[in-house]
């Protein structure tokens, strides 16, 4: 792979990166609003929709993690 492949791909991860911080904050931010329900509420409509988004916020950024990971191969 040639340099400026290369370095295209790097702004990829980059920007990719940028957008999987901006992510996790959310889902760190859904989380501690899950947490901060009540207790007598965490089988309630809103406590399991606080936890869904949880759970699929965190298998996005998983899924950006693998994209990186794929394309920093792909550079190598």
């Amino acid at each position: 792979m040639n340099k400026s492949r290369r370095e295209a791909l790097q702004k990829i991860i980059d920007g990719i990166q940028q957008l999987n911080d901006e992510l996790e904050s959310l889902r760190d931010e859904e989380e501690e609003y899950r947490d901060n329900i009540p207790e007598n509420m965490h089988g309630s409509e809103r406590y399991e929709k606080a936890e869904e988004a949880v759970n699929f916020l965190s298998e996005a950024s998983d899924g950006l993690a693998s994209a990186m990971d794929n394309i920093e191969s792909a550079i190598e």
